[in-house]
């Protein structure tokens, strides 16, 4: 598959079709005449949601003025994408979805994962609002790359992987807004691995700004038989204001959390948890927390690290880390399962941010 995606790029580029809709009328055409390669580019303007695109490679779907985006309002989803391997969507927007605002997902095909989406410059708002409604989500997608997205206000993740792998989440903004019942920023659960989170900016982003990890039902596992939540993940270089915890392990198997800035989480710094019990399944272990900045309140934090049963708490190592209680500094120190070498206390951090 690694020599075979760059040939479909390179095909695409080579023979595409184009076609622009100019207004709603011209875009259900435009639909039922998709073809594999086609860039399909929808001029500014409001439009319904409710769209379902399957089986079509190598599509690209984009503004025609990039900086004048297409508006998709309203429907279940505003758009539903099923085994469209070799997507891009990019410089829409998406809003007021009661179900998902993005769904895009391998068919139910578990042991055949699509590859190659993209999506970039794509902004979604209040989806939801009430109950586990997400701004973007993705099952059984692997080499998937997000890209500079903005989410604001949703009803359960901002974005979530069921069984998604080798993919990257790069740039985003991911914004709280009040009367959404939001429960994730990111959430990585269902056998996801292979997955990197960087350079994004959560602001009371949910209750798990990153939920690494999760509770997925047996028969959503992607490999199917995967014995772990999530494995080998890394957040590195976010900046998480506000929420309940900044980050949750949650029975993951191998994750680095690196170079992040935390400020001002409201109840725990960090939860180590176990939701999925099911026998053979690993316990929540192996996780590096390095070198990231730290800054809370200690009337808020009293307890730092949240931990449940079930847990392997000893196999997480914490390492460099800059620790900074801004009411109280000579509390700074948090109590951590494990000794810390290299950390630094009550010296505010920020002042090299």
């Amino acid at each position: 598959m690694r020599q075979f995606i760059p040939f479909l790029m390179a095909a695409a580029s080579a023979g595409s079709a184009e076609v622009i809709v100019h207004n709603p009328g011209e875009l259900p055409a435009a639909l039922s005449g998709l073809k594999p390669g086609m860039v399909l580019k929808i001029a500014p303007g409001d439009y319904p949601g409710g769209h379902h695109v399957s089986s079509v490679e190598r599509l690209t779907i984009e503004a025609l003025e990039p900086k004048k985006p297409p508006h998709f309002k309203g429907g279940a989803n505003a758009w539903h994408f099923s085994r469209c391997f070799g997507l891009t969507l990019r410089n829409i927007r998406v809003s007021g979805q009661t179900g998902n605002g993005l769904n895009l997902d391998d068919g139910g095909d578990l042991a055949s994962p699509v590859t190659g989406i993209t999506l970039e410059n794509v902004e979604i708002s209040d989806i939801g609002p009430q109950g586990n409604h997400d701004g973007i989500k993705c099952s059984g997608l692997d080499k998937l790359t997000i890209r500079d997205c903005t989410i604001t206000g949703w009803g359960g993740q901002g974005i979530d992987f069921v069984g998604c792998h080798h993919s990257l989440i790069t740039g985003c903004k991911f914004i709280g807004k009040d009367g959404f019942t939001a429960s994730a920023a990111v959430q990585l659960k269902g056998g996801t691995s292979d997955v990197i989170v960087e350079k994004c900016h959560f602001t009371n982003a949910g209750e798990r700004p990153l939920n690494i990890g999760g509770s997925t039902g047996l028969e959503y596992f992607r490999p199917p038989g995967a014995k772990h939540e999530a494995a080998r993940i890394i957040a590195r270089e976010n900046v998480i204001e506000g929420s309940v915890c900044a980050a949750a392990f949650v029975g993951v198997d191998g994750a680095e959390f690196s170079s992040n800035t935390i400020l001002f989480p409201t109840k725990w710094i960090f939860r180590i948890l176990q939701e999925t019990r099911e026998p053979g399944f690993v316990q929540c272990r192996n996780v590096l927390v390095k070198d990231n900045k730290v800054v809370f309140r200690r009337t808020q934090v009293g307890i730092d690290i949240n931990m449940s049963d079930a847990t392997s708490p000893g196999t997480f190592r914490f390492e460099r880390n800059r620790w900074f209680a801004e009411d109280r500094p000579a509390s700074s120190k948090p109590r951590l399962p494990v000794e810390e070498p290299g950390g630094t206390y009550g010296i505010d951090p920020r002042a090299k941010l």
